[in-house]
């Protein structure tokens, strides 16, 4: 049998195919999950939102128009949702939360590596919340700039300038804020 595309899956799901939803969430959930933890540093935070994501698809299913692309909508939601979960907790700048489950006893090279590594998550840290996601989607996810300038309703030119900045920004807090 041929596998059914997203947008086949979700028209399935407005139909009250209900079955179907289970094979989005099986696609997007993981990539879901790192595009939340990428922009809010916080695993449980995370868990839930991608969580909250499909209750959305499913309760505003109706709204999903045929010949649409299904992952510019599902993105679309969970960016909403993350506006909003930022909007909540009042958070424009975050704390540093040290990367978890690093091994003991890293030789020399790995220990660089790891360093350099938490180094870059501090730095993603003191970025605001809508640049760190700029970044996320670009760069973790990558994505195309013409989808994110449609998930963010923006030319394709503003969001390359908009990288390039948040990236000027990022460099300059890894190699002069964070000796």
């Amino acid at each position: 049998m041929k596998e059914l595309t997203d947008e086949q899956l979700m028209i399935n799901l407005q139909r009250e195919k209900f079955d179907d939803l289970q094979h989005l969430f099986d696609r997007y959930q993981v990539r879901l999950y790192n595009y939340f933890l990428k922009c809010t540093l916080d695993v449980e935070e995370s868990k839930d939102l991608t969580q909250m994501t499909f209750i959305r698809v499913m309760k505003y299913r109706a709204s999903f128009k045929a010949g649409h692309r299904f992952q510019f909508w599902l993105f679309q939601i969970a960016r909403n949702l993350l506006k909003d979960h930022f909007r909540k907790l009042k958070v424009y700048r975050d704390q540093f939360s040290p990367v978890e489950h690093l091994p003991e006893h890293a030789e020399e090279d790995t220990a660089g590596l790891i360093e350099q590594e938490e180094k870059l998550h501090q730095a993603l840290a003191l970025l605001e919340p809508d640049k760190r996601e700029l970044l996320v989607m670009s760069k973790f996810q990558k994505m195309k700039y013409e989808e994110i300038a449609e998930i963010r309703g923006v030319s394709v030119s503003a969001i390359k300038v908009q990288v390039h900045r948040t990236i000027a920004k990022l460099r300059k807090i890894y190699f002069e804020e964070l000796k």
